[in-house]
């Protein structure tokens, strides 16, 4: 059972409690988007079986009619135990979803997995006519370039400001810096895309700076926010906003919880907020 400060934060150990909370969202004006819990899987039959689920998880999510869509980790359906694995499994979730008009959004992990999954999402977004995203780091500072290459595709892109602790040599580490180099790529993408911008912060800095971008450009966007931070900023910003709850679930909730508090000292800060009232 999930003790309450975690289930501030993740939403139940199965896909029952899951739908049950994205259905109440719903009917507050936001939309859902789902992840199953798991990663770093180095055999082959857990990421086939957290795939297999994936693919549940579409089927349950149209049958019941819900403004969701999924997003998933690369190493948790097989890009530990080989890129092919992780290729042959995000086409079949992918692929199934398609046929079931929802979304599939490809998480991005460390470095070392930027270029299978950037090729992975070019592949699938195109095959799907834009029915894919996939999440982009600003602390990388190869960032801008691949977003001058994701720009002319269809799909979306999530720009969040990255969690790993890449090193220093390929990243940004100071918090000023960080910043900086978020609202810089955020108006590369409001400038250069025709739509799918997918604004991933609890940073309310950046959240009005994306408003003043859309103001200029006019490019469709949506915000998206963690479950548990911000919720009641959440339910205000969808009055004039699309905004999407990442929502996660899964009997591996304890590690996901932990990481997200220590991974930040705003996280933190936020998880502290979140548990004080929002």
């Amino acid at each position: 059972m999930i003790p309450p400060i975690a289930s501030n934060f993740v939403a139940g150990e199965g896909p029952d409690e899951a739908l049950d909370h994205v259905e109440e969202l719903n009917d507050g004006g936001v939309k859902a988007i789902l992840n199953l819990l798991g990663e770093h899987y180095e055999e082959r039959p857990p990421a086939d079986g957290d795939a297999d689920a994936y693919i549940d998880l579409v089927t349950d999510i149209d049958e019941a009619g819900l403004n969701a869509c999924v997003s998933v980790k690369p190493s948790q359906i097989g890009l530990d135990v080989s890129n092919q694995v992780f290729e042959e499994n995000i086409a079949r979730i992918v692929d199934h979803a398609s046929e079931k008009g929802v979304f599939v959004w490809i998480d991005m992990e460390d470095h070392t997995t930027t270029d299978v999954t950037l090729d992975a999402y070019e592949r699938l977004t195109r095959e799907t006519d834009g029915m894919v995203g996939v999440c982009i780091q600003a602390n990388l500072k190869r960032t801008g370039d691949d977003l001058e290459r994701l720009a002319p595709l269809p799909g979306k892109v999530r720009l969040v400001k990255g969690a790993y602790d890449e090193p220093k040599e390929i990243a940004y580490k100071r918090k000023s810096e960080v910043d900086r180099a978020y609202k810089e790529y955020l108006e590369l993408m409001f400038r250069e895309f025709e739509g799918g911008v997918a604004v991933g912060s609890h940073d309310p800095a950046m959240i009005e700076h994306a408003k003043e971008l859309y103001d200029d450009y006019g490019t469709d966007f949506e915000i998206q926010m963690l479950m548990g931070v911000r919720e009641s900023a959440q339910f205000e910003l969808t009055e004039e906003y699309e905004v999407w709850q990442y929502i996660p679930y899964g009997s591996k909730w304890f590690s996901y919880f932990y990481r997200r508090v220590r991974e930040r000292k705003e996280n933190a800060l936020f998880a502290l907020r979140a548990v004080v009232g929002n």
